[in-house]
C-alpha cells in the first residue's frame, strides 16, 4: 500500500443494499453509504458508515423513501504477523443518530475485534488460478448509554469465513456468523454465501444471499433472511 500524500487518497467508496427479514435494529433493510480511508500507519483504516433504513424495515421495504440511521466510525489497526498468518483488529463507535429514534437502536455502542487472515493451499492439481483465504473473527458490542427506555446491547459475534479469489476476478465467500446475546441469554447464528466479481478500474460488484441457521428472532446480531447487493471502486 502506497503512503498518502497531500495530493492523492487512497480509499474505498461502496454503496450497499440489504432488504432484510426479521432483524434486529442494526440489521434491518437499509441502504448503506460506505466511505474508507487506507493510512501509513498503526492504524491503518478509517471507515464511516452511513445507513439510511426504510421506512418499512422489513424485506420488502421502500428504498426510495429512506429515514436516517445510526453512524458508524471504525479505526483499524495495523495487522500483527506470525509466519503466514495476519491478525488485524478493529475499534469502532456507533451513535444513536437515526431519525425517527425507531430506525436505529438508541444507544451509544463500543465495539472491537480482532480476526485471523490464513492463506489456504488449494486442495486438487497445483497451477488452478485459486486463492484461498480462511478467515476468523471475534467482535464485542456494548451500549454504553443512549436512551434508557430502550434495550441495553451486549452481544458477541463469531464469523468464519472461506474466500476463495478465481483468476484474480471472480470472488465467492461462504460466510458462519454465530452471535451470543448476553442481555437475552440466548444465542443465534446466520449463513452467508456471497459471489462477486472484479471489473474496470478498481470495481467490485457482488450479490449476497444470507438465513438464519439457527436461534430464535431477536438474537442481537441476527436475521431471518437477507438479500445484499453491492458495488465499490477502490482508489
Amino acid at each position: 500500500m502506497k503512503p498518502t500524500t497531500a495530493h492523492e487518497w487512497h480509499g474505498r467508496l461502496e454503496l450497499k443494499r440489504e432488504d432484510t427479514a426479521r432483524g434486529t435494529p442494526g440489521e434491518s433493510t437499509k441502504t448503506t453509504v460506505r466511505i474508507e480511508t487506507f493510512l501509513p500507519g498503526a492504524v491503518n483504516l478509517l471507515r464511516l458508515d452511513l445507513p439510511f433504513p426504510d421506512a418499512k424495515t422489513d424485506f420488502a421495504g421502500s428504498p426510495f423513501n429512506p429515514k436516517e440511521g445510526d453512524l458508524k466510525l471504525r479505526a483499524g489497526l495495523r495487522p500483527l504477523q506470525s509466519g503466514d498468518l495476519r491478525f488485524p483488529s478493529f475499534v469502532e463507535a456507533t451513535f444513536p443518530t437515526a431519525d425517527p429514534d425507531q430506525g436505529g437502536a438508541g444507544k451509544y455502542q463500543l465495539s472491537a475485534g480482532i480476526r485471523m487472515l490464513a492463506p489456504l493451499r488449494y486442495p486438487f492439481e497445483e497451477g488452478v488460478a485459486h486463492k484461498l483465504l480462511l478467515e476468523g473473527e471475534v467482535a464485542q458490542t456494548n451500549s454504553v448509554g443512549g436512551d434508557p427506555a430502550r434495550a441495553d446491547i451486549n452481544y458477541t459475534k463469531l464469523e468464519l469465513t472461506l474466500n476463495d479469489l478465481w483468476r484474480d476476478k471472480y470472488t465467492l465467500k461462504l460466510k458462519v456468523k454465530p452471535s451470543f446475546d448476553h442481555v437475552r441469554d440466548d444465542a443465534g447464528g446466520v449463513g452467508e454465501v456471497e459471489g462477486g466479481f472484479y471489473f474496470g478500474r478498481g470495481w467490485r460488484t457482488w450479490l449476497m444471499l444470507g438465513h438464519r441457521l439457527w436461534g430464535a428472532d431477536g438474537v442481537a446480531g441476527t436475521y431471518e433472511n437477507r438479500l445484499e447487493l453491492g458495488v465499490n471502486r477502490t482508489f
